[in-house]
């Protein structure tokens, strides 16, 4: 029933957001619709309590689009399999800089925890590799997905402030890709790249 209810609040994301209201009327795309919305007590059993619910709502949506990675074509680049998650944000992007924001929030006024963020990026670089077929082993393996993980981060940040020139952001980021991981191919760099540059993005948002 969970991981059903999830699949069903995908289209309702655009008109309600990632919230609780969201996952509640999800009951009624089921195949025997509900004839109430899911109530506050189902919601917090199923999802989790309060916000824990909305994080839950905003992973499933990310996992989600790993999807639209996929490149039906026989050659995939990475180039078009990133551009092509890029585009999925596209619907959303109003909403994803305060999904990002309850994703990374701390305890600490004005503070971000980047580890959410990092995964993030580093998953879509794994998914990109898996897709374009690149094999490696060892500290290769970690060293194209830290660069790539890189690229997109820095290529969806881009994005949420300036769509319109989020594709050229990245092609000029891979151009120079062997740069941008020297200039990230520390975690605790990149962690810190991110977390300087979504708070700028969220306090011009309203969101902090």
């Amino acid at each position: 029933m969970r991981q059903q209810l999830l699949q069903l609040t995908l289209p309702l994301i655009r008109t309600h957001g990632f919230t609780r209201q969201t996952l509640a009327n999800a009951a009624f795309a089921l195949p025997s619709p509900h004839p109430q919305p899911l109530s506050e007590r189902a919601i917090s059993s199923l999802f989790g309590e309060g916000e824990q619910a909305r994080i839950t709502l905003i992973n499933y949506w990310l996992e989600d689009a790993k999807k639209s990675m996929s490149d039906s074509s026989s050659s995939p680049t990475i180039r078009g399999v990133l551009a092509a998650r890029l585009k999925h944000n596209e619907p959303l992007l109003d909403l994803l800089p305060e999904a990002f924001a309850l994703l990374t929030a701390s305890s600490s006024p004005f503070t971000i925890d980047p580890r959410p963020a990092v995964t993030h990026a580093f998953g879509i670089a794994d998914e990109a590799c898996h897709i374009v077929g690149v094999k490696s082993v060892g500290p290769s393996w970690y060293a194209r997905r830290a660069s790539l993980a890189a690229v997109y981060g820095a290529a969806e940040l881009h994005q949420l402030n300036s769509p319109r020139t989020a594709y050229d952001f990245l092609d000029a980021l891979l151009e120079t890709s062997s740069k941008v991981h020297t200039a990230v191919n520390e975690v605790n760099t990149f962690a810190d790249y991110i977390q300087r540059s979504a708070i700028s993005i969220f306090k011009s948002r309203g969101v902090f």
